[in-house]
């Protein structure tokens, strides 16, 4: 059955890690987020790889050019989980003691009893917004946020197409359509192509928005009008 109190929020490791670790960003999250957990919320919050992510991986092949792919994504991998451990640190006395780092894994996760559930990236050629929907799926999630460093969804790339416009709503099959049916690790997509099927074949709304503006983010989370892009 659908879990109406269960919200995920897929947390940009660019929010995190923006640079330096922003650890007055996330406490002003922690705040918002326990401010939720008193209104009857619970929580999965997923942690990407950000800045530190990056700088492993710019950082190996300035010493090995033969590592491979694999290699890579392990690197952006573990950065995802050492962001996660910083989160869980900080909601502790919320947080199940465990991070989830397999989505499809749930022996020691699928009845947790603490308010917030944190997972991180589980292996190459999986995208943490891939965890998200799959963890959202079996704990029966409707919502799912991802937070990023955009403040919409685009019908075309911005960066390419400088009159592209941005769009508050997509269904599934627009969405579907402008980023495809195959996930690449080096595609600048707003959602993983692969979560996108299985939000869409499991009913999930997923709200995309600039993760710096909690105020924005806790008008999405009290059902007010808000900025930034869903996808239903």
């Amino acid at each position: 059955m659908p879990n109406k109190k269960i919200i995920a929020i897929s947390l940009g490791g660019s929010i995190i890690v923006p640079d330096e670790i922003d650890w007055k960003f996330v406490k002003k999250f922690k705040k918002l987020i326990q401010k939720q957990i008193a209104r009857g919320y619970k929580f999965i919050l997923i942690t990407g790889g950000g800045k530190l992510a990056r700088r492993y991986q710019e950082a190996s092949l300035k010493v090995s050019r033969k590592l491979t792919a694999d290699d890579q994504d392990w690197l952006g991998i573990h950065a995802t989980r050492m962001n996660g451990h910083f989160i869980r640190t900080i909601f502790r006395s919320d947080a199940h003691p465990v991070i989830n780092t397999n989505p499809n894994d749930l022996d020691n996760f699928y009845d947790f009893k603490e308010n917030i559930l944190v997972a991180a990236g589980w292996r190459p050629g999986f995208s943490t917004d891939y965890d998200a929907v799959v963890l959202g799926k079996y704990f029966g999630v409707k919502k799912i946020i991802n937070l990023s460093n955009i403040d919409y969804v685009y019908d075309k790339d911005p960066k390419k197409f400088p009159k592209a416009k941005k769009v508050e709503k997509f269904s599934w099959a627009e969405f579907r359509k402008l980023v495809g049916d195959k996930w690449n690790p080096g595609l600048n997509a707003p959602f993983d192509s692969i979560a996108s099927k299985i939000a869409d074949e499991n009913g999930m709304e997923v709200a995309i928005m600039n993760g710096r503006d909690l105020k924005n983010l806790e008008n999405y989370l009290n059902g007010k009008k808000f900025k930034g892009t869903t996808i239903s």
